[in-house]
């Protein structure tokens, strides 16, 4: 006898908390394999697909493409075993339209087998499968119902726009999965417990929720009465109610347009918002004149072999000042109150891509020369552009290196990429008049800057470690002694 496997959103790592569905690879009713991609999701860090570790038949899906799901949530259920491939989809007539629950080990009174996994995700092994959560749906029947209306509609007793209004509250668990709508409603002070979702088995989404608030909002405050129309709405408080509207729209405010922040905007927006409450960061900056180093970069390039990028240079001058001051290259323990020291430097780089700004990480750069740092660069940047990077890609590195010259600007003050201790800013390279062997003379000057967490070291090695940087930019030649 088959049996239903739940398959949920796994932690795809670094503590990733929601998902969005790009796009669906397997329709209800086909056949998988174990560790075959069956989703497509998008996370604030990378494109990710999603293989399921059970082999058989998909029998439901939950959620569309563009719905955000927190880690936990269902994804699918599978039929394995025997008699898989005659299972039922779910939404055909006799399931009701919804998912085919799991019989349990006591009920069954047999143990509980999957097919092994090859590909771990966390949250998921190689061997047993996770125990199947139930999904709750509402079972009371509201009244006015018509015999035969079928389980869709047997707990409802008004619709619009596919969001239903409970006739009464129902008893029991709440369907809600997600966090973000049990807050959502609490703030609002609003009983889920009178709305019926929208979403599969009767789930309320924060769609659901939303429009709830917005119908309450348009009638005072009020619970919509019967005669006002097929709306959902519960209890809002009238002083709630007065700012609803205003905290749940996305479009439709006069003269401007609300934006989430989700996805890889979001990400930034709160990694960036917490590196400026925990660190106490400062900035210095200086002139240097990239003359010669933009000549030896043209003699290199002239002499064979595969083109060294600028980028690279920098990134090699990085990972020689870092040795120098290794006192940056660290980050601030907050719990135990230590300054971790890192005996590697895996260099992040700022790049710009149509999903927002990502941090490609060049794992232990110190160790790599001018071609292969290229190289490396090169990959990563043609795969954050692609939005082909891994979570371990955007992770784990230890200082980063921000060339926002390539806009077109002289100077930053750029924010510390959280947990790191700093971040060097490279200016646009641009001709200027410059002093040079007491004379004037027009040079290519590049403006840098440092911006540090003051906790890990005090300015001087801060100044250290930039007027070095600086030294190298202008005599190329000083990181001769450290090769």
């Amino acid at each position: 006898m088959a049996q239903v496997l739940e398959f949920k959103l796994p932690d795809l790592g670094e503590g990733l908390t929601e998902a969005e569905i790009v796009r669906w690879m397997v329709e209800v009713g086909d056949v998988v394999a174990v560790d075959q991609p069956v989703v497509e999701v998008e996370t604030a860090k990378a494109m990710v697909e999603v293989p399921c570790p059970y082999g058989g038949v998909v029998t439901a899906r939950f959620g569309e493409q563009g719905a955000e799901l927190p880690v936990g949530a269902p994804l699918l259920t599978v039929a394995v075993g025997e008699g898989a491939d005659g299972h039922r989809p779910a939404g055909d007539p006799g399931t009701g339209g919804g998912a085919v629950r799991a019989p349990r080990a006591e009920e069954t009174g047999e143990e509980k087998t999957s097919e092994g996994s090859g590909n771990v995700l966390v949250g998921y092994g190689t061997s047993e499968a996770p125990a199947r959560r139930r999904r709750v749906r509402p079972e009371r029947r509201a009244s006015g119902v018509a015999p035969g209306a079928g389980a869709a509609g047997a707990v409802v007793s008004g619709r619009s726009n596919g969001r239903a209004r409970a006739a009464e509250p129902v008893d029991g668990p709440v369907p809600v999965i997600s966090p973000l709508v049990r807050r959502l409603a609490r703030q609002h002070d609003l009983d889920l417990r009178e709305l019926t979702g929208s979403g599969p088995d009767g789930l309320i989404l924060r769609a659901d929720v939303e429009y709830a608030l917005r119908a309450a909002a348009a009638q005072g405050g009020r619970t919509a009465a019967p005669e006002a129309g097929p709306h959902p709405a519960g209890p809002v408080r009238e002083d709630a109610a007065a700012g609803a509207v205003g905290t749940v729209s996305s479009t439709v405010s006069p003269g401007g347009v609300r934006t989430p922040l989700k996805g890889v905007r979001g990400a930034v927006a709160d990694k960036l918002s917490r590196s400026r409450r925990e660190i106490p960061d400062a900035t210095c900056w200086v002139d240097a004149d990239a003359t010669e180093l933009m000549r030896a970069r043209a003699a290199m390039n002239a002499a064979g072999g595969p083109k060294i990028s600028l980028v690279a240079l920098l990134a090699r001058i990085c990972t020689a000042a870092l040795a120098r001051f290794p006192e940056l290259n660290s980050t601030v323990d907050t719990q135990a109150r230590e300054v971790v020291q890192y005996d590697h430097v895996n260099l992040g780089f700022a790049a710009q891509t149509d999903r927002g700004l990502v941090v490609p990480v060049v794992r232990d750069a110190h160790a790599r020369d001018a071609e292969g740092l290229t190289a490396e660069f090169a990959r990563l940047t043609e795969a954050a552009r692609a939005g082909r990077l891994t979570p371990g890609e955007l992770t784990g590195g230890t200082f980063t290196l921000n060339n926002y010259g390539v806009f077109g600007v002289d100077g930053s003050t750029p924010i510390v990429n959280h947990p790191e201790a700093a971040m060097l800013g490279v200016g646009r390279i641009a001709p200027k008049p410059w002093v040079h062997e007491d004379e004037l003379a027009v040079r290519q000057v590049v403006q840098l800057s440092l911006t540090f967490d003051h906790r890990v070291c005090d300015g001087g090695t801060a100044g250290g470690f930039l007027r070095y940087v600086a030294d190298c930019v202008e005599q190329p030649a000083v990181l001769l002694r450290t090769l």
